[in-house]
């Protein structure tokens, strides 16, 4: 027991626009049984380029039903029917949000004739119901409104149908089968290569653009959780309509893929990543020896070619760390730029001085760290390690299984270099103070 339908909206997604007009045509398998039609009153203003393209005017609908006023009526013709349209998600998505706000729980088991049309009819050019209609001569009469379009609807479905349609039917329902649920131009082939391991995926767009970075302990599992949520927002609709491929990069472990994300997300700057583009401010600590020939420590900008004792990514950590360097070494504040002062206190001998932010140095640098984190990966016996060093990440990689070494010099035989960000520093900052278990120190 089937139900085809077409709707016509004033907009593209649900949330802030409305329906109106509705088709249903049922069908039982073998031929149509009933048919309902409506013009509705979508609450919202009509906009002139969708009148210009259904015919359907703001006075047009004025006097019909609201869709709560017929919501009842809908939900009991689609009620135990498969659900079936023409690109099946976009009025699923519609029908649901408004029957939802009407009161009515409804959730269908779904088909699209677009789809079944691609296995059905391999090979042709589109396979959008236009150019279906015209190379199977389906006749369609008002075509982009709600009764023309599902009535052709209704045809195609026949025409599946004869095709050999009810295996491919009770394929697509399979529980297993996702292909319901995928944006109307991501295929079941790109889904169905993803692996259960952990790594990064990637969504491209119709010119083959980065568009989209995300990470995953499970990456099958991941992506496909991005087509099954209700959220009928513009912003969201949109980013479904634009996936047309999803590749990937296998990673070890979840760690590793959380790093590589932040790295990719730098690298291509995908236009629906948002919580990691904005531009980072770091801060660092330097050492330099001014005119008079005293060794200096100075927060600043961290720049570009200079090679920082420390950096930070806020200002005031830096400030907090060099108060400690100036207590415990008994460094001077002035010639540490934190107090203001325009000479140099004659009590300060040069060479013990400089001695003395030698050591700080050195005892800033050892406590930042040189460490290892080495874990095992989800398949493979080799190990995954990521390599810090003085506190920098400076690189990630596999081990061989049976390796004992853990000189940096050694490790960076099999580790791929990767710029480091604040969101690497801090994902191995955390990680760090919660698996000890999993750090190697290193000289």
């Amino acid at each position: 027991m089937y139900a085809i339908v077409d709707i016509e909206t004033t907009g593209s997604h649900p949330d802030k626009n409305g329906i109106t007009e509705i088709a249903i045509v049922l069908h039982n398998g073998k031929e149509v049984e009933g048919r309902f039609e409506t013009l509705i009153n979508p609450g919202y203003k009509i906009p002139p380029y969708i009148t210009y393209l259904t015919g359907i005017t703001n006075q047009a609908v004025e006097a019909a039903p609201a869709f709560s006023a017929v919501a009842a009526n809908i939900h009991n013709l689609l009620c135990n029917r498969i659900f079936i349209a023409h690109n099946v998600n976009f009025d699923y998505t519609f029908i649901r949000h408004h029957l939802m706000e009407s009161g009515y729980h409804w959730l269908p088991k779904k088909l699209c004739t677009l789809k079944l049309s691609r296995k059905a009819f391999p090979g042709l050019q589109k396979y959008g119901l236009g150019h279906l209609c015209k190379t199977f001569e389906i006749p369609v009469v008002n075509r982009h409104r709600a009764g023309g379009d599902a009535d052709a609807t209704a045809i195609l479905f026949q025409k599946i149908l004869d095709k050999g349609g009810e295996t491919l039917i009770k394929d697509f329902l399979k529980k297993d089968n996702h292909e319901q649920i995928l944006p109307p131009n991501l295929s079941k082939e790109s889904i169905n290569k993803l692996p259960y391991v952990p790594g990064v995926y990637y969504f491209h767009n119709a010119k083959g653009k980065i568009i989209y970075v995300g990470k995953a302990k499970c990456l099958k599992k991941r992506v496909l959780s991005h087509f099954t949520g209700l959220n009928t927002g513009k912003k969201r609709q949109e980013f479904l309509r634009n996936i047309h491929e999803v590749t990937f990069t296998e990673c070890p472990t979840e760690f590793t893929a959380f790093i590589l994300e932040s790295i990719e997300i730098k690298k291509y700057w995908p236009e629906y990543n948002f919580s990691q583009k904005k531009a980072e401010q770091f801060y660092a600590i330097y050492l330099f020896e001014d005119s008079a020939g005293f060794l200096r420590l100075a927060i600043d900008k961290k720049r570009k070619h200079a090679e920082p004792v420390a950096s930070f990514a806020l200002l005031s950590d830096a400030h907090r760390t060099l108060w400690k360097l100036v207590n415990e070494f008994g460094l001077n504040p002035a010639l540490c730029f934190l107090q203001k002062q325009s000479f140099i206190p004659t009590d300060i001998v040069k060479k013990p001085y400089n001695q003395q932010v030698k050591k700080a140095v050195e005892f800033l640098q050892q406590n930042l760290g040189t460490f290892a984190i080495v874990e095992a990966p989800v398949t493979g016996n080799q190990q995954s390690c990521v390599l810090v060093e003085n506190g920098k990440f400076y690189g990630m990689g596999l081990l061989p299984h049976n390796n004992t070494s853990f000189d940096s010099m050694h490790l960076k035989n099999y580790l791929t270099v990767y710029p480091e960000n604040e969101m690497i520093r801090t994902l191995v900052k955390t990680y760090a103070q919660k698996n000890a278990d999993n750090i190697v120190k290193l000289s």
